[in-house]
């Protein structure tokens, strides 16, 4: 694979952590819908096993093949944090959580994932769909993060805080030295 589009799926207008929860998207701005589609190339579109990723990949499909869900594409895995807020985990367990935002790289939720861990599953996934030259990927916040990160590379503190909207995409190339950003967080 040489370029990949990345999608952020819908909004669920969940304020808490959900990485694996499967909560649904609102698909409801078809406008936006429409606009991301009409931008996105005519690539193979592959997307997170989460319905909320799954209903975006189908929505701005069109034309073009599906290549199917990949588990590998799922957001962060938050563990016993998964449907909690931070608000609340801070006030129940306020070191780990210091702990979490210090060093997402490598504290894991109690049962969940680091950023590295979820880095490696999604590369994972990326190298199954080597054989494509050029992809489509709808998935989440987190998994957008790693590989912006692989192609920067630097303090994952400071990839965790760019901004990655619903809806928008991110653009990808490899070239001979490795990962290359393009747009970060582009709104259609």
């Amino acid at each position: 694979m040489t370029e990949i589009w990345w999608v952020r799926h819908g909004p669920t207008h969940r304020k808490d952590m959900i990485g694996w929860t499967d909560a649904p998207a609102d698909l409801s701005d078809t406008e936006a819908l429409s606009r991301l589609a009409a931008y996105l190339p005519d690539a193979p579109v592959v997307s997170s096993d989460l319905s909320r990723a799954v209903a975006t990949a189908d929505a701005i499909l069109g034309a073009r093949p599906r290549l199917g869900h990949l588990p590998g594409l799922r957001e962060l895995n938050f563990g016993a944090w998964e449907g909690r807020s931070a608000a609340e985990l801070y006030d129940e367990a306020p070191e780990i959580m210091t702990a979490y935002w210090n060093d997402p790289a490598s504290i894991r939720p109690p049962g969940g994932e680091s950023f590295t861990d979820l880095a490696a599953r999604v590369n994972d996934a990326l190298d199954a769909l080597a054989e494509h030259p050029r992809v489509i990927a709808v998935a989440h916040f987190g998994v957008i993060l790693t590989q912006i990160h692989r192609a920067r590379g630097g303090d994952v503190k400071q990839v965790l805080a760019e901004r990655i909207e619903n809806l928008s995409v991110t653009e990808l190339r490899r070239g001979p030295s490795g990962w290359n950003t393009g747009r970060i967080n582009h709104r259609p």
